[in-house]
């Protein structure tokens, strides 16, 4: 009996991991996607970094320490990095998504949300990566 419950478990999991892949696939494709090297910086939630309101995004969301999310520079943003936006960054896992803008300062920019990790923000630093994001198809 636990060997045919250990086998059941075994393929619950089989079926379950390709449901997630099938659907990553699935929202991949709702987007055709474009690649463009960028400087990444990383900012937190603190108003030292940000304003008095270092929770709320230029477009009036809530950010959340376990949210994956960026802001973009005004160019990235006219090019299409618009709000929620997906973006998937070289060397981190996962997609992003476009939350907040930065000043008008910065051109060719991404600022990742590392929460309140000042450590982590402070690990990533800057450095130069190549950017996947997706605009959304026209049906």
């Amino acid at each position: 009996m636990e060997r045919f419950a250990s086998r059941i478990l075994w393929f619950s999991m089989v079926v379950l991991m390709f449901n997630c892949v099938d659907e990553q696939k699935r929202f991949e494709n709702q987007y055709i996607w474009d690649s463009q090297n960028v400087t990444a910086t990383a900012y937190n939630s603190l108003a030292y970094q940000t304003d008095a309101n270092p929770n709320i995004t230029a477009f009036g969301d809530s950010l959340k320490p376990d949210l994956k999310c960026i802001a973009v520079s005004r160019d990235l943003y006219r090019k299409g990095l618009k709000h929620n936006i997906p973006v998937k960054i070289e060397g981190l896992e996962g997609i992003y998504l476009v939350k907040d803008k930065m000043s008008d300062k910065w051109n060719n920019r991404i600022d990742i949300y590392m929460g309140q990790d000042v450590k982590a923000a402070k690990n990533w630093g800057r450095r130069r990566v190549c950017i996947e994001y997706g605009i959304p198809k026209k049906d």
